[in-house]
């Protein structure tokens, strides 16, 4: 039997500030792969010859197309969460994951999902703040996923999660905005 104590009490992981318990995998043949696709989908292909593994050749990536949104049109809601809180969210759960890779072990009394998806609506300069405040954890956690590690199944799960959560929101927000 697994307890919530033993999935979330970790020792030291070498060679990095992350640490691991039941470390029975090693990230080190696919840290750069997780890391490759990670930065496609923040910073995209913007080269249209360039090889691409989950968005269109010459598709600037998620940060690029946000620089280009105002305001306005990121907190336009269409019956459900606008495009600032998608950004939010991924900024807070990027967040979350920085602060694991920095060595500090969930759970976390002050950790609310929901708190996340509050911001529907922002001005100029709360829009500015919000995006820098995404490329910020969202380079955090690219020098993250470049760090080999040896990880347990449920880290590994956080890891690849990381992937799969960001390219399930790049393709939300460019259903509420095409031109993203």
């Amino acid at each position: 039997v697994v307890t919530l104590k033993t999935v979330w009490s970790f020792p030291t992981c070498p060679g990095a500030s992350r640490t691991a318990c039941l470390a029975d995998m090693d990230t080190g043949p696919f840290a750069s792969v997780l890391q490759m696709l990670f930065a496609e989908l923040v910073h995209g292909s913007p080269d249209p010859g360039a090889r691409t593994y989950m968005l269109n050749q010459g598709d600037l990536g998620l940060l690029a197309s946000l620089d280009r949104l105002p305001a306005a049109a990121a907190s336009t809601t269409h019956g459900g969460a606008s495009i600032a809180a998608h950004v939010d969210h991924l900024r807070y759960g990027l967040s979350l994951l920085n602060r694991w890779a920095a060595g500090s072990s969930p759970p976390w009394p002050d950790m609310d999902w929901t708190a996340s998806w509050r911001k529907n609506v922002v001005s100029d300069s709360e829009w500015r703040a919000l995006r820098d405040e995404l490329r910020r954890e969202a380079d955090a956690w690219a020098n993250a996923l470049r760090m080999p590690c040896e990880v347990s199944e449920v880290e590994a799960g956080w890891l690849a999660g990381s992937i799969a959560h960001l390219a399930y929101h790049r393709g939300a927000i460019r259903q509420i905005d095409r031109t993203t």
